[in-house]
Order: structure tokens, then sequence, then C-alpha cells
């Protein structure tokens, strides 16, 4: 079913509460209702806009917002070993994460707490505590914009790497993901390798997937604002990936330099959190954007502010780190 909206008030849709407008809103179940609405003609501008917990709008958006609605979560087969999980687009994420939980279903506890849907979780490759999205995703549905196509694309084949994927690239503009198949696992296989995780964790009694899934809820929320009450999109920059050399002269002037390996054994990531610290602009304020006082990844909302006010301050983070260190962060959030 298909139910449009015009001259949409964008604030309540986006986790910055940035208070544009769209042209057009449609809300989406199915990749025949996609179908319908393409086939009566391509809009000439269009994006998917799902939970709002990614995207940044500087501007009234003058096309066409996708938003998916279907929430179904289905069992396509499990063998007492694992199980193949098809979650549609417009399922909250979060809510998935405690539906495999209550199922005693291994894979994605460390993934709690994240704000967005499950069809944005590829595009993303979303991660948290030494897990993410690619981990469990076996395939992806979709719908082909250009072609009026439904297809499957085998996780393998969607390209990801940190905070990447094919969506952000080759089929950006032509793909709309419509469900997500994922694969869970009985066995239990905790990850507590990451940051405060064991500590919280062993504080409930151990690795279960409820006390891992409790912990994770708890770190966030001691270190992360709540949307509902402050406007943000979450890790506002990407942490940044350098070659080998440039770590080892940061860590010889900086010896505490968090660092991590990278996909590639050549690089290693840094944690652009501390970056921005270091440089002196966690907690910083102008006007009505600031950096988070507790989680210096995190640009909000201080009340009021623009799209435009949140891009020119993060322009200023930016610029501070590379003044200090050398290295040039870049923006995880989707800007329009």
């Amino acid at each position: 079913m298909i139910r449009e909206y015009t001259d949409t008030d964008l604030s309540p849709r986006n986790s910055f509460h940035v208070a544009q407008r769209a042209a057009r809103l449609v809300e989406f179940e199915t990749a025949d209702d996609l179908r319908t609405l393409f086939a009566a003609g391509v809009p000439e501008r269009w994006t998917v806009l799902a939970g709002g917990n990614n995207i940044l709008f500087t501007r009234d958006y003058d096309g066409v917002l996708l938003t998916p609605v279907a929430t179904g979560i289905e069992i396509l087969s499990d063998d007492g070993r694992t199980a193949l999980v098809r979650v549609e687009a417009g399922v909250e994420w979060d809510d998935l994460v405690q539906w495999a939980v209550e199922r005693g279903l291994w894979g994605i506890e460390n993934l709690t707490a994240i704000p967005g849907k499950a069809g944005a979780a590829p595009v993303q490759n979303i991660g948290a505590y030494g897990c993410e999205a690619k981990d469990v995703i076996e395939r992806v549905h979709l719908f082909r914009t250009d072609t009026l196509a439904e297809e499957t694309l085998a996780g393998a084949d969607c390209g990801f790497g940190y905070r990447e994927s094919v969506f952000k690239h080759a089929l950006r503009g032509r793909a709309v993901i419509t469900a997500v198949e994922i694969r869970l696992s009985h066995t239990p296989a905790p990850r507590l390798g990451y940051g405060d995780v064991e500590r919280e964790v062993a504080a409930r009694g151990g690795a279960t997937l409820r006390n891992i899934r409790e912990a994770i809820a708890s770190i966030r929320r001691a270190k992360l604002p709540d949307p509902a009450e402050t406007g943000n999109a979450g890790s506002f920059f990407k942490n940044p990936v350098v070659d080998r050399a440039t770590a080892e002269r940061l860590l010889a002037e900086w010896p505490d330099m968090p660092h991590y390996p990278a996909a590639d054994p050549a690089r290693v990531k840094l944690a652009a959190g501390w970056l921005i610290d270091r440089a002196g602009m966690k907690g910083r304020t102008e006007g009505r954007v600031g950096v988070h006082a507790r989680q210096a990844l995190v640009l909000v909302n201080l009340g009021g502010a623009t799209g435009s006010e949140v891009i020119a301050f993060a322009r200023k983070v930016q610029q501070a780190v590379l003044d200090r260190f050398g290295i040039a962060i870049e923006t995880e959030v989707n800007i329009l």
C-alpha cells in the first residue's frame, strides 16, 4: 500500500530535528508499490528516508522521499544450528535485536541500541563493539529503479567495508532495499573484547545474550544523547584509516592514542572521537550547535539549529583535527 504526503514537515522524521520540508513523501510496503510509483514516471529526484537517523537536511527537499514501512520478521529456515531470517526494510533495527535475543539467536546482540531501520543497515554496514552488519547478512532484496525489476544481491557482492557498501556507490540512486536476510546462530559466540563490554557483562552475571544486550544498551546510554531529547545523528564522523607509517608517527608523539587493526593489514584505524577531543573540540558549542560533552563523535542540535549551521560547525571540527594531527576526518552522515 502506498501513502503519499505533500509539503511534509521533516522535523519529526529526522533525528537532528531539522525543520525542513519535503515536496513529496511516499510510504511504501512492497516492491510492487515501488514499481507502481516508478512506472508512472521516474521522479526527477528521489532518495530513501528510512528512520532519518543518518541524514542531515540542509534545505527543503524538492524531490520524492521514499519511506519503507513494512515490519515483518520471518524465519525462512532453521536447522538447529543456524537460522535464516528475512527482515523487511521498515523494521526498527533495535526491535530486530530484541527479537533475536528473545529467541536465543546470536550474531547481532552487539549491535544493540543502534537507531534506524533494518533496510538501512546494509547501506551503512552499521557496526559497533566489534560487530558489523556484514557479519550476518546473507542477501539483500532490492528494487531497481532503472529496470523496474526486483533483484537479490548476495552479501558477498555488496562491497561491504568500514561504513561502506555498493549501495553508496554503484547502486546509489538506482536501487531501493526492500528486505534483508540475515543468518543467526544458536551457538553462543560472545564478543566482549571491545571497550567496557566485558566488565559490564561480568557485572550482570556473565555472557548471556540478555546480559550482553543490557550491558551495551547501558554503555550507549551513558555516552550518547537520546535523539528524542537532543537532536543528533549518532556518530557524525568516520574513524579515519591511515597508513602504518602515519600511525607510527602519531603514536611516537601521542603514545596513548587509540588505534585498531584495519581490514588492510598495511593500514591502521584511528579513533576520530579521540582526535576531536585532543584537538580541543569535545564539548565545544557555537550558537545552536555543539560537540557532545561525553562523545566527541556526536554533533548535537542544541535547539532550532539549521542543517547549514550543523555543517558549518562540522567543517570547523574537521579543520581543528587537521590542524592538530594532519589527519582528515570524513563525515558519516548523509547530507542533503
